[in-house]
C-alpha cells in the first residue's frame, strides 16, 4: 500500500530483445485508477462505439469513455505488436511477486481485466472486489471460483442491508452478459487504432470468459462438491 493509501500494482513486460514496458497503477480506495494527466486521444470520446446500455452521458460530465481512457496507454504501447511475441510479465504487488513467461497477448489480458473492473465503468463496479484481490494469470478454474466467491458475499452485504439476495446466481449471468457487451464495442474501438492484434486478442481472451459465464454458473458448483464436503454433512 503507498503513502496516501492508494494500492500500487506494477506489470512489466520484458521482451526477448531486451525491450521492457512499464505500467504503474495506482488504486485509490474507492478501487479506481488515479485519473489519466495526459489529455486522452480522441478514440476514448464516449460517443465513439458507446455501448447501448451506457448509462453515462457527455453532457453530465462524461466526454470519455472510462475504460477507453484508462486502458489508452496499453493500447497505445503495444499497437504495433503481435500477439504471440514472447514476454516474461512480472506483476509486483505489497504482498508479493508474480512472474510469468508468456505470450503477449495473455500478459496484455491480465493487465486490460485489471484496468477495466476499476476504470469507474458503471457496470465493471460491479468486479472491483476481484480487482481488490487481484490474481495475475488466473487460471479459468480460479477466475470462476473468485467470481463465484465475489457474487455470493455480495448478496450476503445485500441480505445484512435488508435488501432481497440472489441465490439463484441469476445476476451474475447478467452482469457478465453486460460485460460481454463492453468487450464487444470496445473492440470496435480498437481495431480502429491498433496496428497489430496484441490488445484485440487479449480483449478476446477476456470475452471468451464472460460468455463461459452462464455454463460455468451451471456447473462449476456441482464440480465443487467433493472440495465442501465437511459443509455438506
Amino acid at each position: 500500500m503507498l503513502n496516501n493509501g492508494a494500492i500500487g500494482i506494477e506489470y512489466s513486460f520484458l521482451f526477448e530483445d531486451g525491450n521492457r514496458k512499464n505500467f504503474e497503477i495506482s488504486l485509490d480506495s474507492s478501487m479506481h485508477v488515479a485519473a489519466r494527466k495526459a489529455p486522452p486521444p480522441a478514440w476514448t470520446a464516449l460517443g465513439q462505439h458507446q455501448c447501448p446500455s451506457c448509462t453515462l452521458s457527455p453532457a453530465e460530465a462524461h466526454p470519455y469513455c472510462p475504460i477507453a481512457v484508462q486502458l489508452a496507454q496499453v493500447v497505445e504501447a503495444f499497437a504495433d505488436f503481435s500477439s504471440y511475441d514472447n514476454v516474461t510479465v512480472t506483476v509486483t504487488t505489497e504482498q508479493r511477486i508474480y512472474s510469468k513467461k508468456t505470450t503477449l497477448q495473455q500478459g496484455v489480458s491480465s493487465l486490460t481485466g485489471l484496468l477495466m473492473a476499476t476504470s469507474g465503468c458503471p457496470v465493471m463496479d460491479y468486479l472491483k472486489p476481484m480487482a481488490r484481490f487481484h490474481l495475475p494469470f488466473a487460471s479459468v478454474e480460479e477466475t470462476e471460483f473468485r467470481m463465484l466467491s465475489m457474487f455470493l458475499v455480495a448478496q450476503l452485504k445485500r441480505q445484512a442491508k435488508g435488501l432481497t439476495p440472489d441465490w439463484t446466481l441469476e445476476g451474475l449471468k447478467a452482469i457478465y452478459a453486460k460485460v460481454s457487451e463492453i468487450n464487444a464495442h470496445f473492440a470496435k474501438r480498437l481495431r480502429e487504432v491498433a496496428k497489430n492484434d496484441a490488445n484485440i486478442n487479449a480483449l478476446v481472451n477476456l470475452d471468451c470468459f464472460a460468455k463461459a459465464v452462464p455454463w460455468a454458473v451451471r456447473t462449476r458448483l456441482n464440480d465443487l462438491d467433493a472440495l465442501f464436503e465437511a459443509y455438506l454433512k
